[in-house]
């Protein structure tokens, strides 16, 4: 079955007696049992709810992956992942890197004594001389964020099973219409459901798909014992989106490309970095593991005054936190998705006060283009 039918159809699990074209929202904390020793397979919504479970089997499907867990943000998906290790064990981690990634691993994972070494991994080579005995996993966004850098995932993959290590990729930025990283060899995928699975900037989610029945048992456990799942009518929410997610990427998608190109004829935008450019350095890369370059852009302009006349001035464009909905989103990555990132990394990636990320929506290009043209010049 074609990826566009999986994704409005999603899974069988759980289809409704009634008929029902919708999933229905089992908005229940408990279930009852027929008798004693007997059960619905249903008996505390923590453990197992029927709209949750039909949006982490569909997950799981659109992933290629075995099995899918969702939990109530994409920082908690996170926080239960690095559960399943223990004190000493060691990751590398690519070294752009979504601020509350690096806030979870430095404040929090740090304190159970794990140790996380952040790595330039376009460079394999800068992988394979940081690996120790003590080293468990390799963590990567690919494109990273906001610097879209990109990963070879193959490469990646044969490193860390020559060295019998876990690869856990973040997936938040091209989801799984344009990417699936279980396919190309990981071992655990990450995405924010809030971003583009649900689409629509109205709710909160974290979905992680596992490759094997082993990561598979750890993590519903953790799931289970931690709580922090994801509720039936955001669960709803997010199968919701699910369905279109193929039309908006695409829209998505087709809007940056256009949008990368007029940034690039601005005289006050002095850098656009977009996978889906030619001249991105590793073009040719995401092209082999992908089928779609995605839709945010970072992008530099002359000044600072240029970014506060940028971000004052826009009206079709909102400036705002997060990504991966309908509506165009302009960020400002030193003050907010990366204020938790100590200096000298922000400098060493170019991180600056002069650097403004967009997630490009599905609006008619052409009142985007005049959006910013207008915000920039008048």
């Amino acid at each position: 079955m074609n990826l566009e039918t999986l994704l409005v159809h999603g899974s069988n699990t759980n289809k409704s007696s009634t008929g029902s074209i919708s999933t229905p929202i089992y908005q229940t904390a408990t279930f009852e049992h027929p008798e004693l020793g007997k059960s619905t397979g249903y008996d505390y919504s923590r453990t197992l709810n029927p709209t949750r479970e039909k949006l982490e089997k569909t997950y799981a499907l659109i992933e290629k992956a075995h099995d899918a867990f969702a939990f109530s943000t994409g920082m908690s998906a996170i926080s239960a992942i690095f559960e399943m290790f223990s004190s000493g064990d060691e990751f590398l981690v690519c070294d752009d890197l979504y601020g509350g990634s690096f806030r979870i691993f430095e404040h929090i994972a740090k304190t159970r004594k794990m140790q996380f070494h952040y790595i330039d991994t376009e460079k394999l080579e800068n992988l394979e001389s940081a690996i120790t005995k003590n080293t468990k996993a390799i963590f990567i966004e690919t494109p990273t964020n906001p610097m879209m850098k990109i990963t070879d995932i193959i490469e990646v993959v044969k490193l860390a099973k020559k060295n019998n290590i876990l690869v856990i990729a973040d997936n938040t930025f091209l989801t799984p219409y344009f990417q699936r990283p279980i396919e190309l060899g990981a071992d655990i995928v990450i995405s924010s459901g809030t971003k583009y699975l649900g689409g629509h900037n109205d709710t909160l989610s974290g979905l992680v798909a596992v490759k094997n029945p082993e990561l598979a048992e750890k993590l519903r456990f953790i799931q289970n014992s931690f709580g922090a799942v994801l509720a039936p009518f955001d669960s709803w929410l997010i199968l919701r989106g699910i369905k279109t997610l193929g039309i908006r990427m695409k829209q998505s998608e087709q809007n940056a490309l256009e949008l990368a190109n007029f940034l690039k004829s601005i005289s006050l935008v002095t850098k656009v970095i977009f996978p889906g450019l030619k001249e991105h350095p590793y073009y040719e890369i995401n092209l082999k593991q992908s089928t779609g370059f995605g839709a945010m852009i970072s992008f530099e302009v002359t000044s600072k005054e240029i970014v506060e006349k940028i971000l004052k001035n826009v009206k079709v464009i909102s400036f705002a936190e997060s990504l991966g909905g309908v509506e165009s989103l302009i960020t400002y990555p030193i003050l907010q998705t990366h204020s938790a990132i100590p200096v000298k990394i922000l400098e060493k990636l170019g991180i600056t006060d002069r650097l403004l990320r967009l997630s490009v929506g599905i609006e008619s290009c052409e009142d985007l283009k005049k959006d910013l043209r207008d915000a920039i010049y008048g």
